[in-house]
């Protein structure tokens, strides 16, 4: 069992620091490779590079909830909501996406319903 997991390439665990402006301010963010990495499919999903992504994030859960303790906590946990979660995560993507058109809706949790018109 845990060839599995011994067996993950040193490079994904390795941490690295990125610098982020948040509010104005520039910051650094230290997290593994791999979130990195995730954060970047995440980012590349919604259209935005992830220092945007982030800055978004971090402004969306200010408003939200308020102050924010410990936010390279919350991107980790980020990371594995979105994987556990990528069709509801693509589902509420489509959602927003057609909602910009007027073409696609979706409920509080995420599901979708196709707005087409019967044209006679």
């Amino acid at each position: 069992m845990c060839n599995l997991f011994i067996s993950q390439d040193p490079a994904t665990y390795d941490a690295e620091t990125r610098p982020v402006r948040l509010h104005g301010h520039v910051t650094s963010i230290r997290l593994e490779a791999a979130f990195w990495d995730i954060l970047e499919e995440i980012a590349g999903t919604e259209g935005m590079s992830v220092a945007r992504f982030v800055s978004v994030l971090h402004d969306e859960i200010l408003a939200a909830r308020g102050e924010m303790a410990n936010f390279a906590s919350f991107l980790r946990v980020t990371c594995l909501h979105y994987l556990r979660n990528t069709e509801l995560h693509a589902r509420q993507l489509a959602a927003k996406r057609g909602a910009a058109q007027g073409a696609v809706s979706s409920d509080e949790n995420g599901a979708v319903e196709e707005n087409s018109a019967v044209v006679a």
